[in-house]
């Protein structure tokens, strides 16, 4: 782009390929609105969500970027035409192998803490897209009987046609930042199939409202995270004055550098809902209510208040980038457990693992998935034994819920420091200064969970889904 962005980018503090990314971001509005307006089917929708992608791409990150996801998304397709039998291990591997070798020849994590930018935060939610679809499409050969409820949903017959498939993998310039969501809901989007089906009432769900409110929402992020980003930098925490500091001020420190990065986050994911829903694509269904109200949850990537008063950890995940824990749970977390045994720690922590090696190979990032797995450990330890604390005993049972309330807000936002400065030298200072109570906390009481091992009454279903 030939245009003057420095001014823009010295307004508001950022470097001038961020403000590119931005205007391209922002621009995925307008773009997913045209969609609507597009003739010619389902084949014209296709080709401009793949066109449009294409074009926002190149003016993000350049020519490399879209020859980088033509590779990924080849590795899926061929995959699935030679070998459908195994082409989601195959895709799974290889495209989880480009992206790490991508992340490793960009040093993404070092770019993007010193305020860059590169295509590798893409890549990120398009490896995601190609692996799910590859599985999907495996998932068509098997027994209906052998799958679960979510299999039966999304699994594939038939191959996408590639106008199909390099629609889905670029429209809305959802590749950006996600949300991810499954190529049947587009395919389904496209065609007018399913929920999308036009009613023999004429009903058909209206999006102004809901993409209102995601902006207002991203503008309020926005504000907030320019505002606070100048008063909680990340060096401080190497810094002689963070070292003089009382060990409350620099708990207090800690949370703060996390509540501030959070907001960059909501401003990201809800400039993505806005996008997703003025396509029409973020519908999800109608509300049982007299008269029926639309839903708009397939583009919900967070819940800002349900991550920051989050009852327990294991809510966290329901509540921060919602599609990418879906989807970990869905294609990794479920399929490492065994047909009629229950999932453990194990497979929390591969889940985890995945998650570390997916957004790059930083010590940071491995520690702080780590914590997550043994935080939400811990917070599950607290949930039982507040489970078996008889009903009558309200005042107790309130004291273990603030107990995991602020567990949570403890661990979390001493944890998240690693995810921020990444490296191992930072990240042992900021643990060291606060005497790694993010470790010790869920470590003792996953020590007292095995001493202490209270008798639990039978759960309803919605707690036993907690």
């Amino acid at each position: 782009m030939d245009l003057d962005l420095g001014p823009l980018a010295s307004m508001i503090g950022v470097s001038i390929p961020v403000v590119r990314f931005l205007l391209c971001f922002v621009a995925t509005i307008p773009v997913s609105f045209i969609w609507r307006l597009v003739p010619g089917g389902p084949f014209g929708k296709n080709i401009y969500a793949a066109l449009s992608g294409v074009v926002l791409s190149y003016f993000s990150f350049g020519l490399s970027s879209n020859l980088h996801f033509l590779v990924l998304m080849a590795v899926g397709y061929v995959s699935m035409v030679f070998h459908r039998q195994s082409c989601g291990l195959v895709t799974f591997f290889l495209a989880m192998g480009y992206l790490i070798g991508c992340h490793v020849y960009y040093m993404s994590g070092d770019a993007w803490k010193e305020g860059g930018i590169d295509a590798t935060g893409a890549l990120m939610v398009l490896t995601l897209k190609v692996i799910s679809c590859s599985i999907n499409y495996k998932d068509g050969l098997l027994k209906e009987e052998d799958l679960r409820e979510v299999q039966k949903k999304n699994r594939l017959i038939r191959l996408p046609s590639l106008v199909e498939y390099f629609g889905y993998c670029l429209c809305c310039g959802s590749h950006f930042a996600g949300p991810v969501f499954e190529i049947k809901s587009y395919l389904e989007w496209t065609e007018r199939k399913g929920i999308w089906m036009p009613s023999d009432e004429g009903r058909s769900p209206s999006p102004y409202f809901p993409a209102l409110r995601a902006i207002l929402q991203a503008a309020i992020c926005m504000a907030s995270y320019l505002y606070l980003v100048p008063r909680f930098p990340l060096t401080r925490f190497t810094e002689p004055v963070y070292q003089e500091w009382g060990f409350w001020e620099r708990m207090y420190y800690q949370y703060m550098a996390g509540f501030t990065t959070r907001w960059k986050y909501y401003f990201i994911w809800s400039i993505s809902e806005c996008s997703i829903i003025i396509s029409g694509l973020g519908f999800s269904g109608w509300t049982d209510s007299s008269p029926p109200k639309s839903k708009w949850d397939r583009a919900k990537n967070v819940d800002i208040l349900g991550v920051e008063l989050a009852k327990s950890s294991v809510q966290v995940p329901l509540a921060w980038n919602i599609q990418v824990s879906t989807w970990l749970r869905h294609y990794v977390y479920e399929r490492l457990v065994q047909k009629g045994k229950k999932p453990g720690f194990f497979q929390l922590l591969a889940t985890q693992t995945v998650s570390a090696v997916w957004h790059g190979l930083y010590p940071g990032y491995f520690i702080f998935f780590v914590q997550t797995a043994l935080m939400i450990a811990g917070s599950r330890v607290i949930y039982r034994w507040q489970q078996s604390v008889p009903p009558k005993m309200a005042t107790a049972k309130n004291m273990f819920v603030f107990m995991n309330f602020s567990y949570t807000l403890v661990v979390l936002n001493c944890s998240c420091v690693s995810f921020m400065v990444l490296s191992l030298h930072e990240t042992l200072i900021a643990y060291k200064s606060v005497y790694f109570i993010a470790t010790v906390l869920p470590v003792t009481l996953l020590i007292l969970g095995m001493i202490i091992k209270p008798e639990i009454p039978t759960r309803t279903k919605a707690q036993k889904e907690e």
